[in-house]
């Protein structure tokens, strides 16, 4: 019997609007803006330049290692080489919140979110959260933005665990933290390699959602991952755990 449900966030709860590329770049550029507000003396293109193209080298790397590098990591990476090797924590956080904040505003909940979300909790189900994402903050943001905190317990972010999915590590705390099984939970996302392989490696059954999932990503890996079941929206999502794992399980209790 199913008892608990994990859901993955971006493009499976959040979805993202706007072309990604020109946010990115406009927001990298308020990153270093912010940097010599706070009177450092740097080259603002270089600086915004070579922030990026590191992310793209960690980005490659975390992918393939499932260790998460965080966003002020390779900030301070980048400004120590451009000879600022001791920038104060307090600036690096303003400097990242500031980036953040332009590409948090194109982020939005995903239809049906809270109809899917407000059928399955009262059936008893335990609802929890794994984002890989390199800045806890950001994330925390938009779950509030989103108003998805209340629904989930635990929320697990790789960036507090310095692992992503696929590791089986981060599905197996939430598990501890439930006191269930493998096979009483379910994994919900939109990403093959992560999501659904990482619920695999872990023994949880999983659901792919489609809605947003047509990414060179998983279009990689289709033929060599199959999830247990596939929904093209969260609104399929009651009906289908029902179907597919018997009847809602009674609520339950802490342990």
């Amino acid at each position: 019997m199913i008892r608990g449900l994990i859901f993955d966030l971006g493009s499976t709860l959040i979805r993202f609007n706007g072309e990604w590329g020109e946010v990115v770049s406009n927001a990298h550029f308020a990153l270093v803006d912010q940097l010599q507000q706070e009177g450092l003396q740097i080259d603002g293109a270089a600086v915004a330049s070579e922030f990026r193209r590191q992310m793209e080298i960690y980005y490659h790397e975390r992918e393939s290692d499932f260790i998460e590098v965080t966003t002020a990591f390779v900030l301070r990476q980048v400004l120590a080489n451009s000879g600022h090797p001791s920038v104060s924590d307090e600036v690096i956080r303003r400097a990242l919140e500031r980036m953040y904040r332009l590409t948090e505003i194109h982020w939005s909940p995903m239809p049906g979110v809270y109809q899917a979300l407000d059928e399955l909790r009262p059936q008893g189900y335990r609802l929890g959260m794994i984002s890989n994402a390199g800045n806890e903050a950001n994330v925390h943001r938009l779950i509030d933005k989103a108003g998805l905190r209340a629904y989930f317990d635990p929320i697990l972010i790789s960036a507090e665990v310095g692992l992503r999915k696929p590791n089986p590590a981060l599905f197996e705390i939430v598990l501890r933290a439930w006191g269930l099984r493998p096979e009483e939970t379910v994994m919900i996302g939109d990403t093959l390699g992560a999501d659904i392989l990482g619920a695999q490696n872990a023994g949880m059954h999983q659901i792919w959602l489609t809605l947003d999932a047509d990414t060179p990503a998983n279009r990689a890996h289709a033929g060599t991952i199959t999830p247990a079941a596939t929904a093209s929206t969260l609104a399929e999502l009651p009906a289908l755990v029902r179907s597919l794992w018997g009847s809602p399980a009674p609520p339950v209790t802490d342990v």
